[in-house]
């Protein structure tokens, strides 16, 4: 069954157009700051080597934005050598109006501002900015930072027409380019406010449960709650918020998409083991699972404890491997081609997805 979009505006983020009619993208926040611009470096290629389709990252001071001009020239130049399209850059501000204009001087394709901590009379300048650099705007408010009086009431409907109002007010300054995201820590309340902004506006919306924890628990919470509102149609780009590496966030994001049809990509059938598993099948799904990840075209790949669970109940997959005693079998379409050891396993089944993909 496949998923109908809900119909929205589409928006332009730098080169990407977000909304109904193209990809839902995955994107990440970075973990370090910029001013510690060596581990940046590490963390943006590990983002670009497991897909990361846009990256946000926070502007807590004005010795950040020294770093944004860095920051893009690396993005180019390893995405050139990864040999991967250079992913847009949002700005992430709070509080300082003055970040956000700087920001955008910097050359960052977006900004995410909260207008529940950003005064009404900074707007004007910073949407005036906007216009004039073709800047998408996200208007990003997590529940726990909405004035008293809205948040006190515990209304879905009153959370959602504050956020409408304070669109109507950016809409007046002449700008539509807005991506519009409201989370809360809790599933429930994500997905009820999601749903009922999903009624009231047409422009693309950007899903994530906030504060969802660690890999465990996040990825449960992000998986029921944007399962859920993605199944729906509902959503056009995501964050899995995980107190994990950055990576994994897009790693789980694209996983919740794959698993809806939402998007392609590896997808890996590994049996869960048990006292008959006498090879490493963990090792070697973990494995593949991550130097994989980036791949964009179906293709299912078993690894399988034994033979019960071997080319048998995996014969719908494109490749496989299943243990047989201490080695094992090698499959492609259900039939047996080949036995190894778990390296030559390994660098078959490897080799085999390079060719496909």
């Amino acid at each position: 069954m496949e998923v109908k979009r809900r119909k929205t505006k589409i928006i332009s983020l730098g080169s990407l157009k977000i909304g109904y009619t193209e990809p839902i993208y995955v994107q990440s926040m970075l973990k370090n700051p910029l001013t510690n611009f060596e581990k940046v470096k590490k963390e943006v290629k590990k983002l670009l080597e497991v897909g990361c389709e846009i990256i946000r990252f926070a502007v807590p001071d004005r010795e950040s934005i020294k770093y944004i001009k860095l920051l893009k020239s690396y993005l180019y130049l390893t995405s050139k050598e990864l040999k991967k399209f250079p992913p847009p850059l949002i700005a992430d501000i709070h509080f300082d109006p003055k970040l956000a204009l700087l920001a955008m001087e910097e050359g960052v394709e977006g900004i995410r501002i909260n207008p529940g901590n950003i005064k009404r009379s900074s707007l004007k300048e910073i949407i005036k900015e906007a216009i004039d650099k073709n800047i998408c705007i996200r208007v990003g408010i997590n529940t726990g930072s909405l004035p008293k009086v809205i948040s006190s009431r515990n209304s879905i409907d009153a959370i959602v027409n504050y956020v409408l109002d304070l669109i109507k007010e950016i809409e007046d300054f002449g700008f539509t380019n807005i991506k519009i995201s409201i989370k809360d820590s809790s599933v429930l309340n994500t997905i009820k406010i999601n749903k009922a902004l999903a009624k009231k506006t047409d422009y693309p919306l950007h899903l994530g449960v906030t504060e969802a924890g660690t890999f465990l628990s996040g990825t449960v919470k992000s998986s029921v709650g944007l399962g859920i509102l993605l199944s729906e149609g509902i959503g056009d780009t995501i964050r899995v918020s995980l107190s994990e590496e950055s990576y994994k966030e897009v790693l789980v994001g694209f996983e919740i998409l794959k698993a809806l049809g939402l998007r392609q990509g590896i997808n890996i059938i590994s049996c869960p083991t048990c006292g008959r598993c006498k090879v490493n099948v963990k090792e070697i799904a973990k494995i593949l699972e991550e130097k994989f990840s980036h791949i964009r075209k179906n293709i299912n790949v078993a690894v399988m404890g034994c033979s019960v669970n071997g080319p048998g109940e995996a014969k719908h997959a494109d490749l496989g491997i299943a243990g047989a005693g201490n080695y094992f079998l090698f499959f492609e379409k259900g039939k047996v081609v080949g036995k190894g050891k778990f390296k030559e396993a390994l660098d078959w089944i490897s080799q085999k997805i390079s060719h496909l993909k």
